[in-house]
């Protein structure tokens, strides 16, 4: 009598198996059966999980129950790989559609500028603003040793190996991609001929970077960082201190303002007009131009300039000339004011 029992128990559910099958095929197969008809947008971060995902597609109204979705990816397990990114869904997919389209769906990408003479915190925070980055991270990423040591940097951090540009970032990129990428560029930049010439300058990569950011830092004028490069190297040759006023900024730290004249004793490897020669590092990440302004100066004399008041700078060989155009530029910026 038991086994009956068992035998016809068996071939009821035998008999609902299709059934099953096709209440499930129907879910993973039919377009619209538990997704919305309209367009919707998901963001997906990075180390969101696949229980997660589902549950956000949920809220946003991507589909109307979790458990088709969850099903879906148990019966194709390799589908719960979706790469973080932020996706606009087409409405009236089904279930297995809608995963496939977010498991093969390549990386949401991002055009950022770095414009020329940003120090590493400022690149940070555009990093920050246009990916999905925390910029504490990107700061911890761009002094990782093992980052620094890939790339034979032999500084505390990447400052000035952040090459500036317009540049096609995954919009999910890890902080240590981006500050791998950023310097990958410079490396790129960097060819055996540009060293060549450094090694005949008598610079290091340390030492060329930390002049370029200088020239970086001093004039946005690109015709014109040659000139005061060869200022620096000049000011170097003779032995006199460099005192230039970025380096100041820089160990003051905060946002860049009108120096004082007793902000100029600011106790700082990094401030020039109390220690010769250069600073410890650089303190931006110059661009091209001033990089190859540092590798060919133009020929001068001059030891110091001062700007014009109305964009660019005045040169000079002597103090004496120097104190001319500082009055030119008094005078340049009371006539603004007036």
């Amino acid at each position: 009598m038991a086994s009956h029992k068992k035998s016809s128990l068996a071939k009821r559910l035998k008999a609902l198996l299709p059934i099953a099958l096709a209440i499930l095929l129907s879910f993973l197969l039919i377009p619209g059966l538990n997704t919305t008809s309209k367009p919707t947008k998901l963001t997906v971060h990075r180390g969101t999980g696949f229980t997660a995902i589902v549950d956000e597609m949920v809220r946003n109204g991507t589909i109307r129950s979790s458990w088709p979705a969850l099903l879906t990816g148990r019966v194709i397990p390799r589908i719960h790989n979706i790469k973080p990114g932020r996706y606009t869904i087409a409405g009236g997919m089904s279930n297995l559609q809608l995963l496939l389209f977010l498991h093969f769906h390549p990386q949401d990408e991002v055009r950022v500028t770095l414009p020329e003479g940003l120090d590493l915190q400022k690149v940070a925070r555009i990093l920050s603003r246009k990916l999905d980055i925390d910029s504490t991270a990107f700061m911890a990423a761009a002094q990782d040793s093992l980052m620094l040591r890939k790339y034979h940097i032999k500084a505390r951090n990447a400052e000035g190996y952040l090459f500036p540009g317009t540049y096609d970032f995954a919009w999910a990129s890890t902080p240590s991609e981006a500050a791998s990428f950023l310097v990958g560029r410079f490396r790129r930049f960097y060819s055996d001929s540009l060293k060549t010439v450094a090694a005949r300058r008598g610079l290091n990569e340390i030492q060329l970077l930390t002049l370029a950011s200088i020239v970086e830092a001093e004039t946005p004028v690109d015709a014109e960082k040659p000139v005061v490069a060869s200022v620096y190297l000049n000011r170097l040759t003779k032995n006199m201190r460099l005192q230039a006023d970025p380096t100041v900024q820089y160990a003051l730290g905060g946002t860049a303002r009108h120096l004082y004249y007793n902000d100029l004793g600011v106790d700082s490897p990094y401030n020039t007009y109390r220690h010769n020669g250069l600073p410890p590092g650089p303190i931006c990440n110059p661009g091209a131009a001033s990089i190859l302004a540092v590798l060919k100066p133009a020929t001068t004399g001059f030891i110091y300039f001062v700007a014009t008041g109305t964009g660019g700078h005045n040169f000079a060989e002597s103090l004496a000339a120097h104190g001319e155009n500082i009055k030119k530029y008094r005078q340049a910026r009371r006539q603004a004011a007036q």
